[in-house]
């Protein structure tokens, strides 16, 4: 099925914009701490982890350090959502669609 000339140009325009913001959000690098900086997460745009740093004063309460691993973990992925979505949010306004649409 054929679709108007305008419709294929907005499937174009759209598709690209897709693959643009699929480029940006891979570009994104975090870095979240937890323990006032005693674990240290950094994560790409993916949620890939790209490094954890330990403090070595840390180490030997296990317990502790496993909860601060967890919750620089998940700053690091609540940081790497917030900035995805500001970059949806800022791509998307071009397209003129209604609030709350995506």
């Amino acid at each position: 099925m054929k679709m108007p000339g305008n419709m294929q140009n907005m499937m174009k325009q759209a598709q690209a914009m897709q693959q643009k913001l699929e480029e940006q959000i891979a570009a994104i690098r975090v870095e979240a701490s937890a323990g006032g900086g005693m674990v240290t997460v950094k994560m790409d745009g993916k949620k890939n982890v790209l490094g954890v740093k330990i403090d070595p004063e840390v180490a030997g309460d296990v317990e502790m350090l496993q909860d601060m691993v967890a919750a620089a973990f998940n700053e690091a992925a609540k940081k790497v959502d917030e900035e995805a979505q500001a970059k949806m949010g800022g791509m998307l306004g071009g397209l003129g669609l209604p609030p709350g649409m995506f």
